[in-house]
This record gives C-alpha cells, sequence and structure tokens, in this order.
C-alpha cells in the first residue's frame, strides 16, 4: 500500500508550524524568560516534526530514561538548543535540525538536565523563571536542573505549550485528515473481516493489522459487541443481529486520528436504524454551530438540547474536546467529562485551525453501545468534516 504523506520535518525555521513572535508573545504572558520542553510531543512540536524512533514507544534504558530537553530564550531564536541522545547524532547525518546549538551527548534524564542548566547559566539567565512541564519532568532531572541553578525561579508551563499548538498549521491539519480517513478505512475492513464467532480479542488484532499496514501507529482499540457496555478486550464473541461498537486511535506521524464508528452483523432492524439516527442528529446539532466567532459553549448547548429531545436522552451521553498531538488537548471544552481538566475554553470564539473531537454516546439497555465520534476542524467559513464516510451502520452480512 502507497503512504505517500511524509512526516513534518523543519529544515529551518520556515518550516516550523509556530513562529517565535507567537513563542515569545506567549511566554512574556507568562513572564518566562526561558523554557525547558521534556515531553515527546512538545518537542516533537517544537522540532517541527522530529521525534527519535528508538525512544517512540519506551523512555526507560539502562538505569534511567531518554529525555530529550528543548530549551529556548525569550527574544533570542539564534539561541535555541536540543539536548538530545548520544545515537541522534546520526538522524543529524540525515536530516540535519535547524536548531542552532544541537547537543547529542547525552543518556539519561540527569546528565542531560545538567547540560540544560551549564547551557543556561552560559546564556545569563541562572536567576531568570524558567519554564518546564511539571508532568513530564522525572524528580532526578527536575532536581538536577534546580540544583544547578539555585537563583531561578522554575514554574510549570505546560500550559504555555498547550496553548501554542492550538491552533494547527496546513501541514498539520493534512496529517490529521489523512490519519482519521485511514482509521476509518482501517474499521470498515476489519468489521468486514469479521463474522459469527470472532473474538473481540481477534477483531482487535485484525484493526491492529489494518492501521500497521496503512502507515499508522496502533494506539488502542475500544471495543463493544452486543448488549455488553464493556470496552475491553475479551474471549466474547460477535453474533448474528449484534451491534459491534469500534473506537480506535492511531497515529499517523505524530497526530492522532480518534473516531468511533458502528457495525452490525446482519442487516440492522428498523430500532437500530432509530437509536443511530438519534445519535447522529446530536452528532448534527453540534455541528451547526461549528465555525469562527462561535463557541464551544455554543455548540455544546445545542448538542445537549438536541439530545434531550431524543427519545434515549436517559441513556445518552455528549462530549466534546480538543485533539491533535495528544488525544486530549485546548480547547478544553468540558469540565472533567470524563477526562479531569477544566473546561476552560468553553466561551472562547473557535477559529479557524482549531481540531474538534465531537461524541455522541447510548448506552443502550438492550441493544448495547451506540456511538459516534467524529474529527472536526474549523475552517474559514465553517467546518470540515473529517473521516465523512462509514457513519451509518457497517453491515457485515450474515453467513
Amino acid at each position: 500500500m502507497k503512504h505517500d504523506i511524509q512526516p513534518l520535518h523543519a529544515a529551518s525555521v520556515n518550516d516550523l508550524p509556530y513562529t517565535f513572535k507567537q513563542l515569545d508573545t506567549a511566554m512574556e504572558a507568562a513572564g518566562l524568560d526561558a523554557l525547558v520542553a521534556t515531553s515527546k510531543h512538545n518537542v516533537r512540536y517544537l522540532l517541527g516534526g522530529y521525534q527519535f524512533l528508538f525512544f517512540a514507544a519506551m523512555d526507560a534504558i539502562g538505569q534511567s530514561r531518554y529525555l530529550p530537553a528543548f530549551v529556548y530564550l525569550r527574544g533570542e531564536g539564534d539561541k535555541t538548543a536540543y539536548f538530545a541522545n548520544k545515537m541522534e547524532a546520526q538522524e543529524h547525518q540525515v536530516a540535519p535540525f535547524w536548531v542552532p546549538e544541537f547537543r547529542p551527548d547525552h543518556w539519561g534524564s540527569v546528565d542531560v538536565m545538567q547540560a540544560a542548566a551549564d547551557y543556561l547559566q552560559k546564556c545569563g539567565v541562572a536567576s531568570g523563571r524558567i519554564g518546564f512541564e511539571s508532568a513530564f519532568m522525572p524528580k532526578d532531572g527536575y532536581d538536577a536542573l534546580a540544583t544547578a541553578l539555585p537563583q531561578a525561579t522554575i514554574v510549570d508551563a505546560s500550559m504555555v505549550l498547550t496553548r501554542l499548538r492550538m491552533i494547527k498549521s496546513k501541514p498539520e491539519l493534512d496529517l490529521l485528515r489523512e490519519a482519521t480517513a485511514r482509521i476509518s478505512q482501517s474499521m470498515q475492513a476489519t468489521i468486514l473481516a469479521a463474522g459469527e464467532g470472532s473474538s473481540k480479542h481477534e477483531i482487535i488484532e485484525q484493526l491492529r493489522q489494518e492501521e500497521t499496514k496503512r502507515g499508522m501507529a496502533f494506539e488502542y482499540c475500544l471495543l463493544t459487541l452486543g448488549d455488553s457496555h464493556n470496552r475491553a478486550g475479551s474471549d466474547q464473541t460477535w453474533n448474528k443481529g449484534e451491534v459491534l461498537s469500534i473506537d480506535s486511535g492511531g497515529n499517523l506521524h505524530g497526530y492522532i486520528g480518534d473516531i468511533c464508528r458502528m457495525g452490525v452483523l446482519g442487516e440492522p432492524d428498523s430500532e437500530l436504524v432509530d437509536l443511530l439516527a438519534e445519535v447522529e442528529a446530536v452528532q448534527q446539532a453540534a455541528f451547526a454551530k461549528i465555525a469562527p466567532g462561535k463557541t464551544g459553549a455554543e455548540m455544546i448547548a445545542a448538542g445537549e438540547a438536541e439530545l434531550r429531545r431524543g427519545p434515549n436522552a436517559a441513556h445518552n451521553d455528549f462530549f466534546a474536546h480538543g485533539m491533535g498531538l495528544i488525544s486530549h488537548e485546548a480547547p478544553f471544552l468540558m469540565t472533567n467529562h470524563p477526562v479531569a481538566y477544566e473546561g476552560s475554553d468553553a466561551d472562547m470564539p473557535f477559529q479557524p485551525g482549531l481540531v474538534l473531537s465531537v461524541e455522541t454516546t447510548m448506552h443502550h439497555p438492550n441493544r448495547g453501545f451506540i456511538k459516534l465520534e467524529d474529527t472536526v476542524i474549523v475552517t474559514e467559513d465553517g467546518y470540515e468534516l473529517f473521516g465523512a464516510d462509514n457513519r451509518d451502520w457497517i453491515v457485515r452480512s450474515a453467513d
């Protein structure tokens, strides 16, 4: 199968999905003199698409862990540094990094933070306000940074980076669009390949293979069969007349495709047709409120109002969140529903380039778990629905 979409790679600052001016403005608002980013997703973003393959799946090595560090000084982009693993020197030979200071000299979390601290001292910010990612800095790395810079004020800057990533560039949107399309294709192929007697474990493995052969990195599959609402893998089998709900996140060059689609073994009866139509009506009501200047609060109110009009309102739930390099990122639209964060962006006007995941879930007491989840971007004149195919019942003929 041809995979013609390439990963993002910034050969120069002009290729980055953000500008130094945007980063400087965000840092100034947060009172930051320097930034030390260490999460794999933010380092990838700040570098312009690169991620070291050797540690893509596992960070642990020897007695420590891989900890990439991207160091940026406000207003001094020419001093940007990347502190990397020693093996990344070979990556630089093949596709050079744009950063002025590339330091592939490290193996663990302590030595890389000591090197970053030494560099900050050299650049004159030993006593400044330094931002870091508190959820993505191991204690020994933090201790090394704080000990080496005793005069500095070290503060969490996670939201600065989250906000920076919120509006997606065209290359990012292209990857998200393609990721969603490939997930949709994989789901259809998986449902059609399954049949009566297929177990959840077998169906999940089929999806993994389908996503992999389409160039995706498989991340998870949440699957239900029949009247069960349990989405964990098991030996439960698919039987004639039963529904199948398949919800998967696949990764294409760092960007997430995350949708949910519905299958049925045999033609859906009239009740199933009506149930999925009820879910779809909620989705469409929410989509109608996605446009520049509209807000998440308006979209949520429209979706929830349509949900309450349905005959199965007591069993339905509506949810929306931002997505991109991770599955829940800005804009944050709903509080603790179900992921634990504040819906701080509910009243923020939508802007072109925002990426939203919109999902309606029915926990029907007899027919099972019926859900649609869609990826939607805000465009200049409204919205675009990614992976718009296969949103009706995907019918696997009963043998």
